[in-house]
């Protein structure tokens, strides 16, 4: 077996939702067992949206494919301003969804996993919690 480093984003209940988590990533795997998968859990569809929106994808993809060397390449790979750029990374860093590994004043964006599993299926008793990593 491959071990495979998954992030499951869910919304809602993170605890009801951890056995459809594991079963997608079983399915992914082709049937093999996995480990507990990292969780971030969201309050709701517009706060995972607000977070995980066009732009967001467009930075884990460049970080992801290119691995970029600081925030300043980051921005310059994908044509946005410095400052917007390392806000929303920093939402990122600040969720689990990716880390920074420091080179002197640089901070490399790093995308820590295999792959990302969305499960927007929101779940009423979850509604007035905040985004957990």
């Amino acid at each position: 077996m491959t071990d495979t480093n998954v992030l499951l984003v869910t919304i809602g209940d993170a605890e009801s939702l951890y056995e459809a988590g594991r079963e997608a990533i079983r399915t992914f795997q082709g049937g093999d067992p996995v480990d507990q998968p990292a969780i971030v859990t969201f309050a709701n569809e517009q706060q995972l949206s607000d977070v995980l929106n066009e732009r967001t994808y467009t930075l884990l993809r460049v970080i992801r494919a290119d691995e970029p060397d600081s925030i300043r390449e980051t921005a310059r790979l994908v044509g946005r301003d410095v400052k917007n750029v390392y806000e929303e990374l920093t939402t990122l860093e600040a969720l689990g969804i990716i880390r920074f590994d420091e080179d002197g004043q640089s901070k490399r964006p790093v995308f820590p996993y295999d792959d990302l599993i969305i499960s927007p299926f929101a779940h009423d008793d979850g509604d007035a919690a905040p985004a957990t990593p």
